[in-house]
């Protein structure tokens, strides 16, 4: 057993306050880390519930988007009337994930929070660079179907999980903190890590700091949007290879171009050159396979997990035409 301090904090302060404590973890929902504590991945030394904090709200931002609380559930945050009807993209993305269960517990906060679901980082009794780092990353080389083929580095070859997080990054989300040194905001883009060579680290979070809010801009792709994962069964599995696209399309032109990826990278994946490449063009075929294969241009199969690097452009291509056509 590993014993550990508990604490409940009754605001934003008492909880940055608990959680700058060496070996402190935050706890909501607990659907990734109480199941990472059972497996001793995770072993904190005191856990900061924040449950009772009043982040637990969608609330309108006076730009025109929506502030959702670290603290609102993904069933919530998916059936939202204005999630559903300026956000579907991001509606979509959860309901693409996990189980109904899961997502009436599971939190915003701690969607961006969790960890990878490499089947070495889960197994205690193997070397993992995530979980000790300068230990090993038996992925390569060895079992690595779902592993990355973007981003990755000689230490590891991890992705990350989330659904949610891939849709974000498609949105250009922006995260609120409360830390020690005060508020501050990062564009998704930046609040995950690639591994590096530090790949224990998987966001850009201060010690002490405290997720409080996710921020989505006016612009959600509501006309046109597509939200596609590919997956060995239809429910209740990871993401293989996913794709978030937003597009605005005016005057039979494409003006923005989002793609984002989840299933291929130690964070949701971004390519803005090969967006350029859809940006002031026809939404076209042509167009769209052209940045599709742009987007893997630099991947790197370790095995296994080769066939990503033909599917994923089949799947950017897929998703791009159906936003184009308006997200049926």
């Amino acid at each position: 057993m590993n014993p550990f301090d508990y604490t409940r904090s009754d605001s934003v302060r008492s909880a940055v306050d608990a959680a700058s404590v060496e070996g402190a973890r935050i706890i909501a929902g607990g659907t990734n880390l109480v199941d990472l504590m059972k497996m001793k991945v995770e072993r904190p030394r005191r856990l900061v519930d924040i449950t009772q904090l009043p982040l637990d709200t969608i609330e309108e931002t006076e730009a025109g988007g929506l502030r959702l609380g670290a603290l609102v559930t993904n069933a919530d945050t998916a059936w939202h009337p204005a999630v559903e009807a300026r956000y579907p993209l991001l509606s979509k993305a959860i309901l693409a994930g996990a189980s109904p269960q899961l997502r009436n517990k599971a939190t915003d906060g701690g969607n961006l929070m969790q960890r990878t679901r490499c089947y070495y980082f889960y197994d205690a009794d193997q070397p993992c660079n995530k979980r000790e780092p300068g230990s090993g990353c038996p992925a390569i080389g060895g079992y690595n179907r779902i592993h990355a083929i973007l981003g990755a580095s000689e230490h590891c070859i991890a992705t990350h999980p989330s659904d949610m997080c891939v849709a974000l990054a498609a949105l250009d989300a922006v995260i609120h903190i409360e830390g020690p040194g005060g508020a501050r905001s990062l564009p998704i883009a930046d609040f995950h890590r690639l591994p590096g060579d530090t790949p224990h680290i998987d966001h850009t979070l201060r010690a002490g700091e405290v997720v409080v809010a996710i921020e989505l801009p006016p612009q959600g792709f509501a006309a046109h949007h597509a939200y596609i994962k590919v997956r060995d069964r239809q429910s209740y599995a990871f993401a293989l290879v996913s794709v978030a696209v937003g597009l605005v399309i005016d005057d039979g032109v494409v003006t923005t171009a989002r793609v984002a990826l989840g299933g291929v990278a130690h964070k949701p994946w971004r390519d803005r050159a090969a967006e350029a490449l859809i940006e002031g063009k026809a939404p076209r075929d042509e167009h769209f396979r052209a940045a599709a294969h742009a987007i893997v241009r630099g991947a790197k199969g370790y095995g296994h997990n080769d066939f990503k690097i033909t599917l994923v452009p089949r799947v950017v291509e897929h998703a791009l035409q159906t936003a184009a056509k308006g997200g049926a």
